[in-house]
């Protein structure tokens, strides 16, 4: 088992173990870095990351209206209906048997049973 082991290497003369080895100047590549192009990106990332909060801020606002208008179209409601209710009572209030009913019952009033209208003459 061991000389099979050995037979599969090989020897390599130095000069050629050299040649199969990367330089070390090929190892480390310089990069140049587009700074502009770096600067475009950052720059289109912040317009975009401003617009996507002026979105977000302008939906709070719309729904912060809507909530608004629909407690006043509510209130609004609200009120209408009372109107609705002081009409009724008021028609009520005005209504002439009423008026005469505590007239006499209150006030010790009697309806006249003759009526006399005097007219001037010039």
């Amino acid at each position: 088992m061991l000389e099979r082991q050995d037979e599969s290497y090989q020897e390599v003369p130095v000069h050629q173990a050299e040649e199969h080895k990367p330089e070390r100047q090929e190892m480390f590549v310089h990069r140049v870095l587009n700074t502009s192009l770096r600067s475009h990106f950052q720059v289109l990332f912040i317009v975009t990351a401003l617009l996507a909060m002026l979105v977000t801020i302008g939906s709070g606002i719309s729904a912060s209206r809507g909530y608004t208008l629909v407690e006043t179209q509510s209130e609004a409601t609200r009120i209408e209906q009372e109107h609705e209710r002081l009409n009724v009572e008021i028609a009520k209030l005005k209504n002439p048997e009423r008026i005469k009913a505590i007239a006499e019952s209150q006030l010790g009033m009697q309806v006249p049973k003759k009526t006399y209208f005097s007219h001037e003459s010039k």
